[in-house]
């Protein structure tokens, strides 16, 4: 028998060469996955096979010397995922976050991934992930505006200019054509200049850019409303949207977090969700109400349901709308909030077609396991 195994390093720059930052197949390729995903070809972690992921959080008084102390966006988190369908792969991201990176030049969080043989377990490839995840982040609420955004919407906002929202934006102007009129809505001058530098770059479509100095002006007439934002613990905190703002028609697209009044939400809006078997699973491991602790709206789609404001079949699961078992945007008037979440289906997903251009182009290097096993 042989049993050697190799695997595949691929650093972030083989990744770019490996066609991780094309957002339109990135797009296609999230879509299939939704797909994937309703048809129940996956399993992620947990008992119900839908967790998000495991992570390790930091005690504010560490009793140990060297123990990290508890900061903002200070963790780890191992997110494992199977995933059926034309990709027949598993895998993880893992990745470590700190807040104080970004003093030293370094993005919040730095990400790994492996994909591994889903029967050996072998692994296949080592990759740098930071582009991974923030593509296919992007390329969920691209799927979103696809299918849910009005078919003439030329003006975005973009409310939290960082990494979430430039790749959402790629993603909103690559099935939007009319997409040419930008604004944007940031808290540091550092960021608003690097997303500007950004749209020029990748986004030529965006004709027209502005810089928003409130909440209020960001969403006013715009008809895609993108909510990027890096919340705080206290609800009280996050941003407020007032439904006198939001232009008739608009698509209202959260893979963040934000507040809006309860009778807006429950009886003026279509409620959309990425996966609702993953807010299903968050209800289960972060009993209501689920919205403060999982900061992603749709788990206050769930409180609602809760609390008797709207039943099961008021939140639409986005596959559904695609395969044309429920009816997606049914006017040019209709209001749509559509929840991201966020799932290492999804990484799986964009790593393992990264992985297969970067094997048909010969890209990355080649690193041995073993020819043979010490112990078997």
């Amino acid at each position: 028998m042989d049993t050697k195994i190799d695997f595949l390093y691929l650093s972030e720059p083989d990744m770019v060469k490996a066609g991780v930052k094309d957002m339109k197949q990135c797009v296609e390729v999230m879509e299939d996955l939704l797909v994937t995903l309703n048809k129940g070809d996956y399993v992620m972690g947990g008992k119900n096979h839908n967790s998000h992921g495991c992570m390790i959080m930091f005690p504010d008084d560490p009793p140990f010397p060297g123990m990290p102390k508890n900061a903002d966006e200070r963790r780890f988190m191992a997110m494992p995922a199977y995933l059926g369908g034309r990709y027949q792969m598993a895998g993880m991201k893992w990745y470590g976050s700190n807040m104080e990176n970004k003093e030293k030049g370094l993005p919040r969080s730095i990400l790994m991934m492996m994909l591994n043989d889903k029967d050996t377990g072998a692994p296949l490839a080592l990759m740098s992930a930071n582009l991974v995840s923030s593509y296919r982040t992007g390329g969920i609420p691209g799927v979103g505006a696809k299918y849910l955004a009005r078919k003439d919407a030329k003006t975005v906002a973009i409310i939290g200019p960082g990494v979430m929202g430039k790749t959402s934006l790629s993603a909103f102007v690559s099935v939007c054509p009319n997409l040419d009129t930008l604004k944007i809505k940031g808290r540091g001058q550092k960021s608003i200049d690097s997303f500007i530098q950004f749209v020029k770059q990748e986004c030529p479509q965006i004709k027209n850019i502005t810089v928003c100095e409130t909440l209020e002006e960001a969403v006013r007439d715009s008809d895609i409303v993108s909510m990027t934002t890096v919340v705080r613990d206290n609800v009280d905190s996050f941003p407020y949207i007032d439904e006198a703002w939001v232009k008739k028609g608009a698509l209202i697209s959260m893979p963040s977090a934000a507040r809006f009044d309860d009778e807006f939400l429950a009886k003026r809006c279509k409620l959309v969700v990425d996966n609702y078997k993953l807010y299903e699973a968050w209800e289960e491991e972060y009993p209501y109400p689920s919205y403060p602790q999982v900061q992603i709206v749709g788990t206050k789609f769930m409180d609602l349901k809760h609390d008797g404001l709207i039943q099961q079949k008021d939140i639409i699961d986005i596959t559904d709308i695609i395969q044309g078992i429920h009816q997606g945007r049914e006017s040019d008037d209709e209001i749509i909030v559509y929840s991201v979440g966020g799932m290492p289906v999804e990484d799986i997903a964009w790593g393992g077609t990264v992985y297969r251009n970067a094997v048909e182009k010969g890209i990355g290097i080649k690193l041995p396991l073993w020819d043979k096993p010490e112990m078997a």
